[in-house]
């Protein structure tokens, strides 16, 4: 393995660990501060972390990477958070890990509809196989009631979910055109810019105490910014499919995260769903990767 695969591998893991972190960071912050004004500041923050590594580089866009580059702030950096931390308010962080694993399959159904990707039969299986556990984690398995008496949380997070998905195609454009920390850095800026518009505009108060901003520098230069970085590096140098491969790790880490520093109990329906899920990823990543073997 060349050094270059050993850097995308080892950012793959490293964007896996950050992210599957968030939720539990975020859990006790966003029950004191409204998750809109959280949204804001995180992305404001990972634009200001990464301002200094993108200043030595030097950019030059198309007018069409432009619109790319605002599509994917408004999806992936203002709608995409403020929904998941509305869903992750309204559920547990480990609920909130697993359900991370959606963005996975979403990805590949948008890469079917706009790249013109083709799912061969083991890929259906594989949806069917993430969309079970999905099920699985939002009824517990419990179909006697109205789907109004499901937790509206999760369909926070699903929604997010699908607009993070849209915004790693989106991204695929023009991360090859870009340095990733000038990337992260107007991303994160032009995103955390349109929510903090927001907050002023519905007039929300600026209600944060000094104990909370650590958690609320450490969810935004780590949790966003970091997992981001890593995540667009190891992009760079393994491409996609083993990129996702590794990364839906995320809510294994997650998991942990919410058991050890939360002490949230991990459900054998939790447990079922996650295995579930990584099968039906590992399945559609393991097809994929050997497609890409056979056309190099």
């Amino acid at each position: 393995m060349n050094k270059s695969a050993i850097i995308g591998y080892t950012s793959a893991l490293l964007a896996a660990v950050l992210f599957g972190s968030v939720p539990t960071i975020a859990k006790p912050v966003i029950s004191d501060i409204n998750v809109l004004l959280v949204s804001s500041i995180a992305y404001l923050i990972a634009a200001l972390t990464f301002t200094p590594i993108a200043r030595k580089t030097k950019t030059v866009l198309a007018k069409k990477d432009y619109i790319v580059l605002v599509a994917i702030s408004i999806c992936g950096a203002a709608v995409a958070p403020y929904l998941y931390f509305l869903g992750l308010h309204q559920s547990s962080a480990a609920d909130t890990s697993l359900l991370s694993n959606v963005e996975i399959m979403f990805t590949v159904l948008f890469g079917l509809l706009f790249f013109k990707e083709r799912l061969r039969p083991v890929g259906f299986i594989s949806v069917a196989l993430v969309l079970s556990g999905v099920v699985i984690i939002t009824t517990n398995l419990q179909f006697s009631g109205s789907l109004l008496h499901l937790n509206a949380g999760h369909f926070f997070i699903l929604g997010s979910m699908a607009l993070w998905a849209l915004d790693n195609n989106l991204s695929r454009i023009i991360a090859t055109r870009i340095d990733t920390a000038r990337l992260v850095q107007l991303k994160s800026a032009i995103g955390g810019l349109i929510l903090l518009a927001t907050v002023f505009l519905l007039g929300i108060p600026f209600d944060i105490k000094a104990s909370q901003i650590p958690q609320v520098i450490l969810l935004s230069a780590v949790g966003f910014g970091g997992s981001l970085y890593f995540f667009l590096q190891s992009l760079k140098r393994i491409g996609t499919i083993r990129t996702i491969m590794i990364f839906s790790m995320a809510s294994v880490f997650g998991l942990v995260f919410a058991s050890v520093f939360l002490h949230e109990q991990i459900s054998a329906y939790q447990a079922g769903a996650i295995a579930i899920m990584l099968t039906g990823i590992y399945m559609i990543n393991r097809k994929e990767s050997m497609k890409e073997k056979l056309e190099t």
